[in-house]
């Protein structure tokens, strides 16, 4: 895909998550294949000619280190590292915060290290119908929703059920507009956007584009990365 009619594209890069699952490690620099996961992302946004801005938000602790990971890799399109918030939405608004003159945000959980180019350029070619796009796979498990008493109440349809992931891909306008209004507590961006009546358009994502929560899902991510012949 060429680039998106000529327009910048800003990508934030979240990674300042507490890490509570992953024991005393801060996931975002756990070794993946022998280098940080956060470093495997930011290869991925650094490498795809559609991006011209990386923002990477980490925690305060984090903040020193990640500067170091950055200047030892040379990643050029990386202009500010910034600490995030209590909650992952306050992280995602820190990092926008710190935008310029760009017209598409790529938002990326730096957790998520198997990312490929291909879903960064198919969420900005789908954002361009909506202005809002986010990466999805179709839920293979039957689902039950259930009360606070674990009782089953009812059974949707699997076939309407997508797992979201990131990258998630927004017109800077949108994002912007969605978190300045928008302050209830969510889990993704997305949410925000749709909360002020905009249409999200989800796209196929990967089932290998896990999540590293978790000393297990760092075992699988080692298996997966293999799997690609990283």
């Amino acid at each position: 895909m060429d680039r998106i009619s000529n327009q910048k594209v800003a990508a934030v890069i979240v990674a300042a998550g507490e890490s509570r699952r992953m024991g005393s490690i801060d996931k975002a620099f756990a070794l993946l294949a022998g280098k940080p996961v956060l470093a495997r992302v930011l290869d991925v946004f650094q490498a795809c000619n559609l991006i011209d801005q990386i923002i990477v938000v980490v925690s305060k602790k984090s903040l020193e280190k990640c500067q170091q990971l950055v200047a030892e890799h040379g990643w050029s399109k990386v202009t500010d590292i910034c600490p995030g918030g209590a909650r992952r939405q306050d992280s995602v608004a820190a990092g926008l915060n710190r935008l310029m003159d760009c017209n598409w945000v790529v938002i990326h959980d730096g957790a998520r290290p198997l990312v490929t180019e291909d879903l960064i350029r198919c969420g900005l070619a789908e954002g361009k119908e909506t202005g809002a796009a986010v990466a999805a796979v179709p839920v293979k498990d039957t689902i039950k929703v259930a009360g606070n008493d674990r009782l089953a109440q009812h059974t949707p349809l699997r076939h309407n059920l997508w797992a979201v992931q990131t990258p998630q891909v927004f017109r800077f306008d949108i994002i912007t507009e969605a978190y300045r209004q928008i302050k209830a507590d969510v889990t993704d961006d997305a949410s925000l956007v749709e909360q002020l009546g905009y249409k999200v358009k989800l796209y196929m994502g990967s089932y290998d584009n896990i999540k590293v929560t978790t000393p297990d899902d760092l075992a699988l991510a080692e298996v997966l990365w293999q799997k690609h012949g990283k």
